[in-house]
């Protein structure tokens, strides 16, 4: 098992593992061969950055029985996948900004795959083999702009709604990644607890599921849908998404404007 993260070193982008509480360079490719480099830093004194720049993040929507019913909606017979858009990611530490228009915005913690290598049209079974690791998402949704819209493009794709990490944790089996718990606070203050054991669609499902009508290349993201619990966010918060085993994604929340 390793963590892998991208952190800002000199300027620019780059891939590294954390041992411990150190932060050490990756040599090769993290979707490849690759090895542990130098000895950065402390991973308190170094930027992390989102884990992954995907050139599509395929999300799951009422994934969980608990969510849909405080939705009103019911559970589908197949997965229901809606996109955001690359633009939408940030990392730990960045800033949520609410978008002007709407004025109701929420938290959805969720688990994340991260695809590995490129992936098309495989079978359940053989999924696994096409995941690097998972991750710690926030599904940012603006509420009001969902329930208008006759699609989800606006409320789901605004920029910033899209926060993941800190890092991308490989080599956890099926087992280990479906039974996970995942809570979401906002200052400090628990909002969301479920685990992934109640997903309706199991990760290996979904990325089977996904593969047949799209490719997914590496450094995809699938988001996997969000228990029950979701609620506004306010300019001042502080949203943290925790997952067992993974890690705590903390991100501020303020106005369009500020900062």
């Amino acid at each position: 098992m390793a963590r892998i993260v991208r952190y800002l070193h000199r300027g620019e982008p780059a891939y590294g593992l954390i041992e411990g509480e150190t932060v050490y360079a990756l040599r090769g490719d993290p979707f490849g061969s690759w090895e542990r480099g130098e000895a950065i830093g402390p991973a308190g004194d170094v930027r992390l950055l989102a884990p992954v720049q995907p050139t599509k993040l395929v999300c799951v929507g009422r994934n969980y029985a608990a969510h849909a019913a405080e939705h009103g909606a019911s559970v589908p017979s197949e997965p229901l996948l809606f996109l955001k858009p690359p633009s939408a990611v940030i990392g730990p530490g960045d800033p949520i900004v609410l978008p002007a228009g709407s004025q109701q915005v929420e938290h959805e913690a969720e688990l994340a795959l991260v695809i590995g290598r490129r992936c098309r049209n495989v079978s359940p079974e053989g999924a696994w083999d096409y995941l690097l690791g998972v991750t710690c998402a926030n599904d940012v949704t603006a509420r009001d702009w969902q329930r208008q819209d006759d699609q989800w493009t606006r409320a789901k794709g605004f920029d910033t709604s899209a926060p993941l990490g800190p890092w991308i944790v490989t080599g956890l089996t099926p087992a280990e990644v479906g039974a996970l718990e995942v809570v979401c606070r906002v200052n400090g203050q628990e909002r969301q607890r479920g685990n992934t054991g109640e997903m309706v669609f199991g990760p290996a499902f979904l990325i089977s599921y996904i593969s047949r009508f799209m490719t997914l290349e590496p450094g995809d993201v699938v988001l996997t849908g969000t228990p029950a619990g979701v609620g506004p966010l306010q300019p001042g918060d502080q949203v943290e998404v925790e997952i067992e085993g993974i890690g705590r994604l903390r991100n501020p929340v303020q106005a369009m404007g500020e900062g």
